[in-house]
């Protein structure tokens, strides 16, 4: 089964560097005019997160979304979500976050362990549903794509970071 992972495309808050995972921002012009001149591969089936930038950018691609799956959500934020690093530079606990190398939840959000599991566990449930697909796309998230390939593909989360509009192809 080959799995195509596409990250969503740009957002105003992604182009302004912030963190978002509950925002429901649709993507901003730049993003639309980035994924609709880029390619990417057919599938047979097209899976979503439900954010608005997912959902907008699955239709800018293959014109449908197949099914959405709350559990693909980015990661829960908390205090630092709609926020960057210039407006949380100086934050005691922003910078404890940062000094943990990201291993410690979010205040009032989610750790990134709790996140991977859930999107891991969203991402098997969809394969599972869709097991004689040939090909499945999924548009998801930055984090979703990291938390996906770090447990296939083991190596550094962060190793997977993709750009807005980027893909990868898994074969399962």
């Amino acid at each position: 089964m080959k799995i195509i992972l596409i990250r969503h495309g740009k957002t105003k808050g992604n182009a302004e560097g912030r963190y978002i995972g509950t925002t429901d921002e649709s993507l901003s012009q730049e993003g639309i005019a980035e994924i609709r001149t880029s390619k990417y591969p057919a599938a047979d089936v097209v899976i979503s997160s439900p954010m608005r930038r997912c959902v907008e950018t699955a239709k800018l691609i293959y014109g449908r979304v197949d099914e959405t799956y709350d559990g693909l959500k980015e990661c829960d934020f908390g205090e630092f979500e709609n926020k960057n690093y210039a407006e949380l530079n100086g934050n005691k606990y922003y910078q404890k976050w940062i000094d943990s190398g990201g291993t410690l939840p979010f205040p009032s959000g989610e750790s990134m362990e709790t996140a991977s599991k859930r999107q891991t566990a969203a991402f098997e449930e969809a394969i599972g549903k869709h097991k004689n697909a040939e090909s499945i796309a999924f548009v998801v998230h930055g984090g979703t794509i990291m938390a996906i390939m770090q447990k296939y593909n083991a190596g550094n989360f962060y190793d997977y970071h993709l750009k807005n509009g980027e893909s990868m192809v898994l074969s399962l």
